[in-house]
């Protein structure tokens, strides 16, 4: 098992970022995903431009006959239901799926359609991507990925390509505490930010932010113990150091989306743990109330925008 020829569906900070790479390696070996319509505008209109590097991608959509080694997801929450579908012309019973979106739930949902195997728990961290326009900056970021499979040859694929491309990567002895302590991370991170319009600055700075993150964030904790996947304190403290390290300029995912007056994924974070409270019985209120602050402004920006 050889990964070969990689398609990329979802061009945001982070599929764009992980294209550029794969590109600079050999230009040949990734393909964008989407849409005929999404591809020939893109054709139309120009592609990305990564670090002030302009990169002319090749579009592949359903229509075209080519199959794939590797496919990364990485579009928003509220498009992963039409994305699914999308990838299946692309596959063979050899292709490996990895998922870069947010949250805890995303494969399971993959795997609902394709099968758990086809599968590698992933997530990337250390990362501070912003997208404005067709512009991206970003550092490189970090993949966490495993199988819950022992000896998964997949897993061996995905790091040996990883290697040939200088995309930087570490195999996670227990990938699932992994995925849930990103999830924890962005529970806080993400949705405060978003809220209190604060860039990783303010969010590395101001106190009464972090015990804001740190108090949805506990939530988390308290529910990962329930769900098998045992966070500690620990775990939430080992997240700070990462957060300071990263540009003061850079913003959270969902913060641009706030900011780009774009639909966010508040369901994905507090929406999740407030129905993995209710199912346990666990008050979440820090979660409830981001949630309803959330989409309390999305509600404002959509009919800003209605009147506008």
């Amino acid at each position: 098992m050889k990964i070969n020829k990689v398609g990329i569906l979802g061009m945001g900070a982070i599929g764009g970022l992980l294209a550029a790479q794969i590109y600079d390696y050999n230009p040949q070996s990734v393909y964008i995903l989407g849409e005929q319509k999404r591809i020939k505008r893109y054709q139309d209109e120009g592609w990305i431009t990564v670090n002030g590097k302009d990169y002319d991608f090749t579009g592949l959509s359903p229509e075209a006959s080519q199959t794939l080694d590797l496919i990364i997801l990485s579009v928003k929450y509220h498009h992963l239901e039409k994305a699914i579908p999308l990838m299946k012309p692309f596959m063979n019973e050899n292709t490996i799926i990895i998922s870069l979106m947010n949250g805890i739930d995303t494969e399971n949902e993959i795997g609902a359609v394709y099968g758990m195997e086809k599968l590698l728990y992933s997530f990337i961290v250390e990362i501070s991507a912003v997208k404005k326009g067709k512009k991206i900056t970003a550092n490189k970021g970090k993949i966490v990925f495993n199988s819950l499979i022992p000896n998964d040859k997949k897993v061996t694929a995905l790091s040996e390509f990883f290697n040939r491309t200088q995309i930087i990567y570490e195999i996670a002895d227990d990938i699932m505490k992994e995925i849930w302590w990103k999830f924890m991370i962005n529970v806080g991170v993400n949705q405060v930010s978003a809220v209190l319009d604060a860039p990783y600055g303010k969010c590395q700075k101001i106190d009464e932010i972090r015990e804001l993150m740190d108090g949805a964030m506990k939530e988390v904790i308290a529910l990962s113990k329930l769900e098998g996947a045992n966070l500690t304190r620990e775990d939430l403290m080992r997240w700070y150091p990462i957060l300071d390290a990263l540009n003061p300029d850079g913003m959270t995912s969902m913060l641009q989306d706030m900011r780009g007056k774009r639909k966010t994924e508040v369901e994905m974070f507090a929406g999740v743990v407030s129905r993995l409270g209710k199912k346990h019985k666990l008050p979440t209120p820090v979660n409830d109330i981001l949630y309803q602050l959330i989409k309390a402004k999305e509600e404002i920006i959509a009919n800003q925008t209605l009147i506008d």
